[in-house]
């Protein structure tokens, strides 16, 4: 049974910080590359971070030089440091782990996501 657990979701002004975080269970997770991704209202789900097994990371435009993900093998948890945060940074926040073992197989899971709202 695979879970993906988001948490650190809240109520921030504009310039705060926030760190999410999600747990995993159920899978190697030092296999996996793992993601955060959002969705506001009315908005395609659209990806924020990811970090590689071996820790390359790749950024939205949008986020870059304000957030930084990051991961902790050992806890099984991934996390978003979240700087310098704008009104339209507002959405539902998931973590996703995707594994790809060949050309023909690939395991993709999401988490249950965690809302961050930026408004003063």
């Amino acid at each position: 049974q695979v879970q993906l657990v988001e948490s650190g979701g809240a109520l921030v002004q504009p310039g705060g910080s926030l760190r999410l975080s999600c747990a995993a269970s159920g899978i190697i997770f030092s296999f996996y590359s793992m993601g955060w991704y959002r969705q506001a209202p009315g908005k395609e789900r659209e990806l924020v971070a990811r970090i590689t097994v071996s820790g390359t990371t790749n950024y939205a435009d949008s986020v870059k030089d304000r957030f930084t993900i990051s991961r902790d093998n050992a806890k099984k948890t991934v996390y978003l440091q979240m700087n310098s945060l704008r009104p339209d940074d507002t959405a539902v926040y998931y973590c996703n782990a995707n594994l790809r073992t060949s050309r023909e197989k690939e395991y993709d899971y999401w988490g249950q996501g965690t809302q961050v709202t930026v408004s003063s």
